[in-house]
């Protein structure tokens, strides 16, 4: 059975025992090291101190991998970091800019995190934690597909409003366009597809982002690709499946691990484990994150998913009432725009799953 591994979670360790032990130890112990305004001074010592500069490659049950000076460093964390987890799943992501000590050639201590320019993140499988997916990324390709498995535009949403509030660039990819062509494609499957990716193409041209087709078995598209992400940091994320790691293997002409699509429920398996971050001959950088089976958005207001979607943000000025959330409620002008054809049905319908706590095995928190 393939099985989706967090390795930070496993690195840090999982056991309740130790962890009510440690709290024993720590409160025997001096806290107030651990205050924030403390915390502080530890950023400030270690940033004028003669530690090193690294980047985070990836994060294993065996530590964290750092490159620094065209060199890599298999780390552990310093004891003060860890008191910040709080409600964060994992401290560090893929993507980190960190400080860290040389123990020697091939280790070394991580001291501190340097501030986050961008993060891409979720709500981790519990529903009670943020999880760092990546950071410090330029553009996320929300990597999707067309029959195997098959297009999702509320997933899209999802990546798309937890992409802007992150502060980086949405772009859609869709792969396996060569699947609406040739043999089968007259298919009852193929054909539903064809017209969800039309109305999805229709609805989605007025949100000014980028969406590019693309195709691993023909290449289609994939020389425009690999174009837009050179000298830029890219992390690839998406459903199981969709074909994240085929397209990175043509650009990059790599070997990651791939698998087929579960053929009876069409849906693809964890075949990356763990995020890692790639360079790229031509500058840059790119991430592989794992497959995802539900992304739930971390710290979303009302007002994030209202504004995401335009038309609807803008009819709603004319609504009865302030707070209306344009479900059900007298007097709402995006429930009439709806019914006028002014407002696209396949946004609405994302916009009410969003907003009412989402039903369509994603989950909004």
């Amino acid at each position: 059975m393939n099985r989706h591994i967090d390795y930070e979670e496993e690195y840090h360790g999982n056991d309740k025992k130790a962890s009510r032990k440690e709290r024993r130890i720590a409160s025997n112990t001096d806290r107030s090291k651990f205050k924030k305004t403390d915390l502080k001074k530890v950023k400030s010592t270690v940033s004028n101190s003669s530690s090193s500069r690294g980047r985070v490659l990836s994060i294993t049950g065996e530590g964290i991998l750092i490159s620094s000076n065209d060199q890599t460093y298999l780390c552990s964390i310093r004891g003060h970091l860890k008191k910040e987890r709080t409600r964060n799943k994992n401290i560090l992501a893929v993507g980190d800019f960190v400080y860290f000590q040389i123990l020697n050639s091939e280790q070394g201590q991580i001291l501190d995190v340097e501030d986050r320019k961008s993060i891409l993140e979720r709500v981790d499988v519990s529903g009670r934690k943020r999880q760092l997916l990546a950071a410090n990324i330029d553009q996320v390709f929300i990597t999707t597909s067309l029959v195997k498995p098959p297009l999702k535009p509320f997933l899209i949403d999802r990546y798309i409003i937890a992409a802007r509030k992150g502060n980086m660039e949405p772009i859609i990819v869709v792969n396996k366009i060569d699947l609406l062509k040739g043999k089968g494609s007259r298919s009852k499957e193929v054909l539903e597809q064809k017209k969800l990716y039309k109305s999805f193409l229709h609805a989605y041209k007025h949100m000014g982002i980028q969406i590019i087709a693309v195709s691993c078995e023909t290449n289609e598209n994939m020389d425009l690709l690999e174009d837009m992400m050179i000298n830029k940091a890219s992390v690839f994320s998406g459903q199981s499946g969709v074909g994240k790691s085929s397209l990175i293997n043509l650009i990059l002409d790599l070997n990651l691990p791939v698998k087929k699509i579960i053929e009876r429920t069409r849906k693809g398996a964890h075949t990356t484990t763990a995020a890692t971050l790639i360079p790229l001959k031509k500058g840059g950088f790119c991430i592989d994150t794992p497959g995802i089976k539900s992304f739930g958005l971390w710290d979303v207001k009302k007002e994030d998913i209202i504004g995401h979607f335009i038309e609807i943000q803008e009819s709603s000025k004319d609504c009865k009432f302030q707070n209306c959330k344009h479900i059900h409620e007298p007097g709402c002008a995006v429930l009439l725009a709806v019914k006028e054809g002014k407002i696209d049905p396949l946004l609405y319908e994302s916009y009410a799953t969003l907003i009412e706590g989402g039903t369509d095995e994603f989950t909004y928190y």
